[in-house]
Formats: structure tokens, sequence, C-alpha cells
């Protein structure tokens, strides 16, 4: 398989995710589309906060990691895991800043501190 047919088949789809997310973010809590945590679901403040919060962080870090795996891909064709590392690590930073947000922002009843 062609190395930049990988990387935008991984790191491509999920920009394309994040760009859906970004602009078409849930309205109401739904057990179907979205950031879903229980502390994301505690009412509808929370959900719209953490759904805007994340489609941003979300669309910044998948467009980081997509610019990132085409130039791993372009100074070495030869990758394999890469892509998909760089993949997870920007899911997982998206998601750890919301969480810590969340925390930040709400308390445990899920009113603003």
């Amino acid at each position: 398989m062609n190395p930049f047919y990988y990387v935008l088949s991984i790191n491509g789809l999920l920009f394309v995710l994040s760009v859906i997310f970004y602009f078409f973010p849930p309205k109401k809590i739904n057990a179907i589309y979205g950031y879903r945590t229980y502390k994301s679901m505690l009412n509808q403040d929370i959900w719209q906060f953490t759904n805007s919060f994340f489609a941003k962080q979300f669309l910044i870090y998948s467009a980081i990691s997509l610019v990132a795996a085409l130039f791993i891909v372009y100074l070495n064709p030869k990758i394999s895991w890469q892509p998909m590392a760089l993949m997870l690590l920007s899911l997982a930073v998206s998601i750890i800043k919301t969480e810590q947000t969340i925390t930040k922002v709400f308390d445990n009843e899920g009113n603003r501190k």
C-alpha cells in the first residue's frame, strides 16, 4: 500500500471526523453522537460546553497529527506504526484535555464553579 494512502486513510479520516464534529455538534444529550462520558452527560450545559471544547481540541490535534504523519512519510516512505500512534496520541490528548477542563469548570453535581 502506498504510504500516503495509508496516512490519509488513518490520520485523514480522523481529521474529517473532527471537522464533522466541529461543524455539526450534537444539540441534545444522546447515546449515539458526541463526546459521551459520565461527566459530559450530567446536564445540557456541560454537554454543550464539553462538545464544543472537545471539537476544537480534536480539530487542532487531528490536523497536527495529519501534517506530522505526512511529514514522516515524506522523510521515510517505509513507515508502519507511526501514523497510527500519532492518531491515537491526538485522540488521547483531546480526551485528557477535555476531561481536565470539565473538572476545572464544573463541580461534581454539574454546576459551574
